[in-house]
Formats: structure tokens, C-alpha cells, sequence
């Protein structure tokens, strides 16, 4: 039986025929599990063509602004807003991705061990024919995030509902060495502003993806 992955994974691959390339981008709140899917989309796409510079997964984290930045500009207290992206470097990539066929495209990604991004750390090889690009705001109406869809092949929106994206905000940020209470004033006031900017892009999307979704195969 085909699995939602699978499926999925052949979805995004129809959209680029070997010799061409396509951007699929998957959108959703924090916590939703557009990371999780995003990832496994790419890696099942590998599979599937046996090729493992077929997909690419490509993160828009990597566009967060510096720390020193965000000090500056005085919105360090709400890190991952969509003005404390750079999201003009993002809707350019997605460009040079589509534009530039013959020649390697590096992009930022995101260390959480250091809470900075880092650039040049992904390779979008000549051969890749898929990038996923995953992040909150491919669908936001403002500038100039309103760019992106018109790079897009389709965006996927992965929904969750706001328990279950709560409960996962939590247990990441107290991963990552925050109190329990701090964890949860951070879920629930700065990711929870996020996602009431966020979640109407559902509505613009090509596709609603069931965000707590099993995603694990059993094949040989």
C-alpha cells in the first residue's frame, strides 16, 4: 500500500521530470511538523529515485538574522517573527535555485548548538531536480514574502492542532535548555504571534497535510 510519504514524495517528484528542476515549499506553524515532513519528503524522493542528489531539503531558518542583529533592532525577545527573517536573501535563493542549473547554489542553514545561522552549509547540486524549501512564512501576504508562491511548483500546509503544537513547542524549547515555564511563555506568546500570522496561508495553499500524521514506512 502506498503510504502518505510515498505519495507524497512521488507528488513532488512529478512536479520535476529528470532534466528539470521544481521548488515544492511547505509552510506551517511552529510545532505543526513541516520540518519532520519536509525532511522526510526529501530523503523518501532520494529513494525513490535511487539518486541522492535528487531533493534537496532546504530550510528558510537559515535566513534568520544574527543574534548581534536582532540586538540591535531591539527584537531579540521575539526570535523567529517574520521581521527577524531576511526575507528578501530568502524570495533571491529560491531565484538563483531556480535560474541556476550549471553551477552549485550554497545556502545558509540553521545551528541550534549555536543559535546562529551558518552560511554556505547546503549544497543545491546541478543535479538536484527537487528542493523542498520549508519555513512559517512562504505564504504570508506581506512583502516580501508575497514573492515566494510565484517560485513555487505548490506549497503544502502542514495543520496541526494548536495542543498538539503547543505540547511539541515545549518539549523543544526545554530541549534546548530553556525552563518549563519559559519554555511555555515562549509557545505560548511569541510562537502563538507567529502562528496567528502564519496559519491563514492555509487557505493559499495547494495542499493541507495532517501534521501528527504517521509518516513511517515498513518496506524492505
Amino acid at each position: 500500500m502506498t503510504t502518505l510519504l510515498a505519495s507524497l514524495a512521488q507528488r513532488a517528484l512529478d512536479l520535476a521530470p529528470a532534466g528539470s528542476r521544481a521548488i515544492v515549499g511547505i509552510v506551517g506553524s511552529p510545532g505543526s511538523g513541516k520540518t519532520t515532513l519536509a525532511r522526510a519528503v526529501a530523503a523518501r524522493a532520494n529513494e525513490l529515485t535511487g539518486d541522492r542528489d535528487a531533493a534537496v531539503h532546504l530550510p528558510m531558518d537559515g535566513f534568520h538574522l544574527a543574534n548581534a542583529t536582532l540586538d540591535a533592532l531591539g527584537r531579540h525577545d521575539r526570535k523567529g517573527a517574520i521581521d527577524t527573517f531576511d526575507g528578501w536573501g530568502f524570495v533571491a535563493l529560491l531565484g538563483r535555485i531556480l535560474g541556476e542549473r550549471g553551477n552549485t547554489v550554497y545556502a545558509p542553514a540553521f545551528e541550534r548548538t549555536v543559535d546562529e545561522p551558518v552560511a554556505g552549509s547546503i549544497a543545491v547540486p546541478p543535479e538536484a531536480r527537487l528542493v523542498v524549501a520549508e519555513g512559517n512564512y512562504l505564504l504570508a501576504e506581506e512583502e516580501p514574502w508575497n514573492r515566494v508562491p510565484s517560485l513555487l511548483a505548490e506549497s503544502w500546509f502542514v495543520a496541526a492542532p494548536e495542543e498538539v503544537r503547543l505540547r511539541r513547542l515545549v518539549e523543544r524549547h526545554t530541549r534546548h535548555g530553556r525552563t518549563r515555564e519559559a519554555a511555555e511563555a515562549w509557545a505560548r506568546d511569541v510562537d502563538g504571534a507567529n502562528a496567528r500570522v502564519i496559519e491563514p496561508g492555509a487557505a493559499h495553499a495547494t495542499l493541507v497535510v495532517d501534521g501528527t500524521a504517521e509518516l513511517s514506512e515498513n518496506r524492505p
